[in-house]
C-alpha cells in the first residue's frame, strides 16, 4: 500500500529516520549504503550506527569536488552509473537524491541499483517529477531563469575518515590533510590515491641553504551550488514512471510523498511571492491540467522482497 501526501519532514530526516528503523532490525549486522548522486545533497544519519558508505555519480568536475569534500565516504567512483563497479546484492541501503531525473539511461542505472541491493533492502528516492508544470518548465526554460535559490542543508554525518579508525578510503582516497589543518595526516605530506603511483619527492637543497618552508598540501576548494545538476528527465523520472517501474520488478512502494521544495526556491520568479507558483498553474490550465502544479518532487520508501518471486497484489 502506498501513501501520498505531503511528507511532514523533509526527505533528509525522513530518509535518516527510515535508515536507524533499518538498522534496529539488524542489531548484529553491519549497515552498507551506496549514495548514489554522491556528488550533490547530503548523506544518510544513523545515530552512530556504524557503517561502510559507497558513493557513485556521474563524472564531471563540479561532481569531483563535491565529492572529495565529503567525509562520510569511505570509496566512490565516478564514471558511467552503468558500468561503475557495484556488487550484487551488496548494500541495505540506496540512498538516490536528485539522481534519476538527471542521468541518461535511468530505467538501467535503477536496474542495477535494485540488483546491488540486499533482499529486504531499501531504495530510498527524492527526486524532481518530470510530469508537473515545474518538471516542463525546467526543460524548457534557460538555465539562468530557472536556476533554484536553495541552498544545501549543512552536511550531518560521520566524523572524518581520519578519525574513523584511520582506515583507508579505497580507489578513489582523497589526499590526507596536514595535521596543522585538521589532523589528517603530516604537515606538509603529500600522499596520492591509492592504485596511483606515489609522488617523485622533491630534490634536496644543498648544504648551507635555509631551510624552505614546509608548503601544506592544498584543501579541494568546497563546491557552492544553489541548484541541483542539470535534469534530463527520462521516462521513470516521475510520479507514475517510478510506480510502473516497481510493479514492473516486484518492489514495494513503502511510502510516497509529494512536495514543493524546487518549486517554492526560484528566485529569478521572486521565492515565496507567489510568481513561480502562479507561472506554474498558467502553464497546467494551458494544459488542461495534465502538467499538475501541486507539487514539484517526490519522494519514494521503496523494499526489495525477501523473495524475489514475491508479488504485490
Amino acid at each position: 500500500m502506498t501513501d501520498l501526501r505531503t511528507p511532514p519532514v523533509n526527505d533528509g530526516d525522513l530518509f535518516s529516520e527510515r535508515a536507524r528503523q533499518y538498522a534496529l532490525e539488524k542489531p548484529l549486522q553491519r549497515i552498507h549504503i551506496l549514495e548514489a548522486g554522491c556528488g550533490w545533497g547530503t548523506g544518510l544519519d544513523l545515530g552512530g550506527r556504524e557503517c561502510d558508505v559507497t558513493g557513485v555519480d556521474m563524472e564531471s568536475p563540479e561532481l569531483r569536488a563535491y565529492t572529495c569534500e565529503r567525509p562520510d565516504l569511505d570509496t566512490w567512483h565516478l564514471g558511467d552509473l552503468r558500468t561503475v563497479p557495484l556488487p550484487p546484492r551488496a548494500f541495505d541501503i540506496v540512498h538516490a537524491t536528485y539522481l534519476i531525473e538527471r542521468v541518461p539511461h535511468a530505467e538501467l542505472v535503477l536496474d542495477r541499483f535494485v540488483a546491488a541491493l540486499k533482499p529486504g533492502g531499501l531504495l530510498l528516492v527524492h527526486m524532481r517529477d518530470r510530469d508537473t508544470a515545474f518538471g516542463f518548465l525546467d526543460r524548457t526554460l534557460p538555465r539562468w531563469l530557472r536556476a533554484s535559490g536553495r541552498r544545501r542543508r549543512p552536511r550531518t554525518g560521520r566524523p572524518p575518515v581520519a578519525d574513523r579508525r584511520g582506515r583507508a578510503r579505497g580507489a578513489h582516497a582523497r589526499v590526507p590533510y596536514p595535521v596543522g589543518a585538521d589532523g589528517a595526516g603530516p604537515a606538509g605530506a603529500e600522499q596520492a590515491p591509492a592504485g596511483e603511483p606515489p609522488p617523485v619527492p622533491a630534490a634536496r637543497e644543498p648544504e648551507g641553504a635555509g631551510p624552505a618552508p614546509a608548503a601544506a598540501a592544498p584543501r579541494p576548494v568546497p563546491v557552492i551550488r544553489t541548484s541541483p545538476p542539470p535534469a534530463i528527465y527520462d521516462r521513470v523520472a516521475s510520479l507514475a514512471g517510478m510506480r510502473w517501474y516497481c510493479v514492473m520488478r516486484g518492489l514495494v512502494i513503502a511510502e510516497e510523498y509529494t512536495s514543493r521544495q524546487s518549486l517554492d526556491a526560484l528566485p529569478r520568479f521572486g521565492a515565496g511571492t507567489g510568481l513561480a507558483d502562479l507561472l506554474c498553474r498558467l502553464v497546467s490550465a494551458a494544459g488542461r491540467g495534465r502538467l499538475t502544479a501541486d507539487h514539484s518532487e517526490v519522494t519514494f520508501v521503496i523494499r526489495k522482497p525477501e523473495n524475489r518471486f514475491a508479488r504485490v497484489i
